[in-house]
């Protein structure tokens, strides 16, 4: 998909966004020519993820790919900083500390099960994204990434369901669409 250059370029950008945005100068701007690529000009789901002490600081982005990975890390980066609406904005003085990680994601597919216990085994722990929603109400998505924080299927289930704002329990009897996807993510930690 990305090579690692691709990867420290689109971090730059994020970073550079976030900055901008919180009247900062940019540390390390990019330039225009470094952004003419054309996988930058594919599109593709794209989750901004901020990361401060080890814990999230905000996270934002879109399943489907509805612009251009550039336009989608420029927005989702300025959306995690500022709009998540489960943090306080981020500060200047955060921002120095914070860790910020894309994910790139394939398109959703159905996943066909039969009951709960299907649907346990057919997910795959650390590979699946997972889309979960009740027909004409709330859903909700965890990364590929929150299996490192809920390896067990279960427990992974029920705060999805939770964070949906249903009952924890909702995907062991309830009438719910369930989607997969799978992620290339990369962190600053990594460069």
């Amino acid at each position: 998909m990305l090579i690692d250059l691709q990867k420290k370029i689109l971090l730059r950008l994020a970073r550079q966004i976030i900055e901008e945005e919180l009247g900062q100068q940019a540390t390390d701007p990019v330039a225009e020519k470094e952004l003419d690529n054309p996988e930058f000009r594919q599109h593709y789901g794209v989750f901004v993820t901020l990361n401060f002490d080890g814990m999230l600081r905000g996270c934002i982005g879109s399943l489907l790919g509805v612009e251009s990975l550039i336009a989608a890390v420029r927005r989702h980066a300025i959306n995690a900083a500022l709009r998540d609406n489960r943090f306080p904005l981020l500060t200047v003085n955060e921002l120095a500390e914070v860790v910020i990680e894309i994910s790139i994601l394939t398109p959703p597919q159905n996943l066909e099960y039969r009951d709960s216990a299907d649907l346990i085994c057919c997910l795959r722990p650390d590979i699946d994204g997972v889309i979960l929603k009740i027909p004409g109400g709330p859903g909700a998505t965890f990364l590929p990434q929150v299996w490192k924080q809920l390896p067990e299927p279960e427990a992974f289930l029920c705060h999805l369901c939770l964070k949906a704002g249903l009952p924890a329990d909702t995907w062991q009897h309830g009438d719910l669409t369930v989607q997969t996807y799978q992620a290339c993510y990369f962190n600053e930690q990594e460069f």
